[in-house]
């Protein structure tokens, strides 16, 4: 595909703001795609440096390569994912990028190459974009596509690349992202896949990520028929693990969560009922989440899975060092997680990190033969079809964790009540002007 160029672009505000204007850096192939022909214009919610986000008007995105979609967003959503941008805990973001790497929406126009997708289809997009031709798209591994992300730090960090995700800074490729009205999706004939009309959008948008992510960390660290598994965190990863671990066969599921986060353990047991807990800000004087787990599973849980993230510190050492520069990410939930789980269990990390940590246990890891797995930008192109059949048969159901619709117009105090992990906030449907109405058992609109 060759590289274009797009220009820059100078956005109206919509939010509430003191600035008159704000720039957006649009200079590659990967980025934006900006400047319909038309003049017309949409709504986007945009990044504007730690803690701001604004909404503006902006050129909608034109076609620029031979096999871009354009979409016309009718569902996106927020995602524990977009806090990392929102805490500017991801280099390289620029102001004015655009972003949400989950949306669903209807087809506007496509490109004269792309093949399997028209005008008028129903469709949710995958947060990573993939070719569909280099040799890891081939084997379904799409999250490690070798050519939708030119970036060269990320190459050199992780000695390979990783495929570009919808607005998710320029570490991954610059591509601007769905909390908009309509989205530019490069390899559209790729990375979009049609929904049936018995699938509604509520149902459906969560294909973009949270349903695919939560699934592979399930198969990819090997939840068997059995096995005690322990999960930390319990945003909508951490639950719909739970509801996976359980439907591929775990005779136990303990869920790991405290804090501001606390309030998800007694909500999320009222939909598992089987669901075990512990609230690590309630422990016992002198007790650990390890000496709770070891109290509960005799040897500890055979796995554990960490859909947190390498974000948030729980000790002074890490917040400091993190603070400081001197590192990116904490050890401190792998380090629990390896003092947990039996010998030789499997551990598989899903929540982000981005790239170094401090003080990792490794010698607890080699000793007792312990398969830490990396799981990955879940390759949501190796699933998403099994999912989509399972939500037909009515066999896993995304609508459990949707707590809240609420409209693109809102989405500025959206991120701020998200961020404060506000009590009944679990996932939302974020609608647009284009929208239909909720389905059944779906939440109604909240005003904010």
């Amino acid at each position: 595909m060759a590289a274009s160029q797009a220009a820059y672009g100078v956005e109206k505000i919509i939010g509430n703001t003191d600035d008159a204007t704000i720039i957006t850096d649009v200079t590659n192939y990967g980025q934006q795609g900006f400047g319909d022909l038309s003049g017309e214009k949409m709504k986007a919610l945009t990044w504007q440096g730690k803690n701001t986000v604004k909404l503006v008007e902006t050129a909608k995105p034109r076609i620029i390569e031979d096999r871009d979609v354009i979409v016309k967003v009718t569902g996106s959503t927020i995602c524990g994912s977009d806090l990392h941008l929102y805490h500017g805990a991801i280099i390289e973001m620029t102001k004015g990028d655009i972003l949400g790497h989950e949306f669903c929406g209807v087809v506007e126009s496509v490109g004269p190459g792309a093949k399997n997708v028209k005008p008028g289809d129903r469709v949710v997009a995958s947060f990573q974009i993939a070719c569909g031709e280099c040799r890891y798209c081939k084997l379904k591994l799409s999250s490690a596509c070798e050519r939708t992300n030119a970036n060269k730090i990320a190459n050199v960090m992780y000695g390979g690349r990783t495929a570009g995700i919808f607005g998710y800074s320029h570490f991954t490729g610059g591509f601007a992202g769905g909390q908009a009205e309509y989205v530019r999706v490069p390899y559209g004939d790729v990375n979009l896949l049609k929904l049936p009309d018995d699938v509604p959008d509520e149902k459906g948008l969560y294909l973009s990520d949270v349903l695919c992510t939560s699934w592979h960390c399930v198969v990819d660290t090997g939840v068997n028929k059995g096995d005690v598994v322990a999960i930390w965190g319990g945003g909508p990863v951490g639950q719909m693990c739970a509801e996976f671990a359980f439907y591929n066969g775990a005779s136990r599921v303990i869920l790991v969560d405290g804090g501001d986060g606390a309030w998800r353990l007694d909500w999320l047991k009222s939909k598992l009922p089987k669901l075990e807990t512990v609230n690590f800000s309630k422990l016992p004087k002198g007790e650990s989440v390890t000496s709770q787990l070891k109290k509960l599973v005799d040897g500890g849980p055979d796995v554990c899975l960490e859909c947190a993230a390498g974000e948030y510190a729980k000790g002074w050492a890490h917040y400091f060092e993190t603070l400081l520069g001197f590192e990116t990410d904490t050890s401190e939930l792998l380090n629990e997680m390896i003092t947990s789980v039996k010998s030789f269990g499997r551990i598989g990390v899903t929540g982000v990190y981005t790239g170094y940590t401090n003080h990792f246990n490794i010698g607890a890891l080699m000793q007792t033969g312990i398969r830490l797995i990396g799981n990955g930008q879940a390759p949501v192109h190796k699933h998403w079809d099994h999912l989509l059949q399972l939500i037909r048969e009515d066999k896993i159901h995304p609508l459990s964790m949707v707590t809240h619709r609420v409209k693109l117009e809102d989405m500025e105090k959206v991120y701020e009540l998200f961020n404060k992990r506000e009590k009944g906030f679990q996932k939302m449907f974020v609608q647009t002007k284009f929208s239909a109405p909720p389905c059944p058992g779906a939440p109604q609109v909240t005003d904010l």
